[in-house]
């Protein structure tokens, strides 16, 4: 029941009107009002950013906020494959021979997240990581390899939330959401960087246009909290043995090793 009330009323409220209402106000002077309060219910730590909360202009400017410069440090190791966001790895493990992947105990098809057959059999055997944005995380998107972008397309149009309840009870947000897609070529292999879009706000903006990416280079960012999904081929990578989900990560953090195929 619960399940069927929850799918409801995201139904009624996906909307595209309500959607651009959402987003003209976060972008409007008038969203400036409200940054105090959303800084306190998220209880978010503004001594990394840039400038003290009441700087910013608009929440829109909030969400997109930036880093001081030098408050992370990026692993050097060629080696190693780093946290692109901050977030919660919410689930990672082994993408299953029928090329879906698990999730909250759910089964995602990578054919529907990726777009198609084949795209999704380059990554069978593989591994993934997938890792949510809660309204309270820094939402730039930065490289997690040393590579070259081989190629990036978008699909879908929808906005149903990727927090926990929507991967739990949504109908495939991960696979039908607005997503926009990177495969990366690294050292020992490839890997596709997928970036899904939240509920109401779908707009992921990018912000390097470069095709050779050096990890920790900002690539994009989200408007609002959402999703970011790591694939990888098949024996190119390992997880962190210190991670196990749910686990916290901020960006820049080592999250597994590249290794030979």
């Amino acid at each position: 029941m619960r399940k069927i009330i929850y799918q409801k009323c995201i139904e009624l409220t996906n909307r595209a009107w309500l959607s651009n209402l959402i987003r003209q106000f976060t972008r409007s002077k008038i969203s400036k009002i409200i940054i105090p309060f959303f800084v306190k219910i998220y209880k978010i730590d503004m001594s990394e950013f840039e400038y003290p909360y009441n700087e910013y202009t608009t929440l829109h400017e909030l969400f997109i906020r930036k880093l001081k410069k030098g408050t992370r440090l990026i692993d050097s190791n060629i080696n190693t494959v780093i946290s692109p966001v901050d977030a919660t790895i919410e689930s990672a493990g082994s993408i299953e021979p029928s090329t879906d992947i698990k999730v909250k105990g759910k089964m995602y098809s990578l054919k529907e997240m990726l777009g198609n057959d084949e795209k999704a059999v380059q990554y069978r055997d593989g591994y993934f990581i997938v890792l949510y944005l809660s309204p309270k995380h820094y939402h730039r998107i930065h490289s997690p390899v040393n590579g070259k972008v081989i190629s990036r397309w978008e699909l879908g149009d929808c906005s149903y939330p990727v927090n926990r309840l929507g991967l739990e009870y949504g109908k495939n947000p991960l696979a039908k959401n607005y997503r926009s897609i990177s495969e990366i070529n690294h050292k020992t292999g490839k890997m596709a960087l997928v970036k899904v879009g939240a509920m109401f706000v779908n707009s992921i903006e990018y912000t390097n246009g470069s095709m050779n990416l050096k990890k920790g280079e900002e690539i994009a960012y989200f408007s609002f909290g959402s999703t970011v999904v790591l694939l990888f081929e098949k024996d190119t990578f390992l997880i962190d043995e210190r991670i196990s989900v749910p686990h916290p990560v901020k960006m820049g953090e080592v999250i597994g090793h590249l290794v030979k195929k």
